[in-house]
Formats: structure tokens, sequence, C-alpha cells
């Protein structure tokens, strides 16, 4: 072999790392005097498996169904997924009193307003 010859290597991955697919939840948002509540659709995520940041006005709501299966799959609908997205805060919530709950599949942050996003009726005194 002369200096002008190139040997490859072909290396090998030290590991394969399987991507999940992303998919953006379903979700409603509403809002009344004193909260903004956000339902998220996530199917089989359990709950330690679901993450909520919060960061300079943004929201990211991600959560991973993971399966358990046993026995040879015959037929492949169902699998695992990564849900995320992401949402526009506004700086009228008071991000030290959010909390969340799942329940079936679904859920349920809410987003409190501060004292001083709140509608409030301005008394008239007479002069």
């Amino acid at each position: 072999m002369n200096e002008n010859q190139v040997v490859a290597r072909k290396e090998q991955p030290a590991e394969l790392v399987r991507q999940l697919p992303v998919i953006a939840p379903a979700v409603d948002i509403l809002e009344n005097e004193s909260e903004i509540l956000l339902h998220a659709d996530l199917p089989g995520v359990l709950r330690d498996d679901i993450a909520i940041h919060i960061d300079n006005g943004k929201m990211t709501l991600s959560g991973t169904r993971r399966l358990r299966m046993t026995g040879a799959a015959t037929w492949r609908e169902f699998a695992e997924v990564e849900f995320r997205r992401t949402f526009a805060v506004p700086q009228s919530i008071d991000v030290d009193k959010i909390h969340a709950d799942l329940k079936d599949g679904v859920l349920r942050l809410h987003l409190p307003k501060s004292e001083s996003a709140k509608p409030r009726q301005i008394e008239i005194t007479a002069g």
C-alpha cells in the first residue's frame, strides 16, 4: 500500500439510540377571572413520565408513553411515543402557584392569575 491510498474503516456506533416519535397532544385551554386551565390529552402516560417546564415566558409540556408488553405482537398500532407541546405563558400568571393533576389520561394544568391581573370593581365615592 502506498501513501496515496486511503484505507477507510467503518466504525460501529457506540450505542444505537432509538428515537421516539414526537406528537403534539390535543389541548383545550379555558380562561376565567382567576385562572387559565389547560387540559392536555396524554393517553397512557404515567405521572412520573410528565415534565412541565416554564422559562422566559414559555411553557413546555412533555410526557412519554412507555409500553410494557409481553408476548409476540401480531399487530401493532399503539406504540411508545413522546407527547410535546410549547405554549407562551402570559406574565399575568402567578408561576409559584401553578399546579397540575392527572386523571384518566388527561392532564389538568391550573395557571392562576396574579392578583394584579384579576379584574376588579372600582368603587366610586361621593365627594
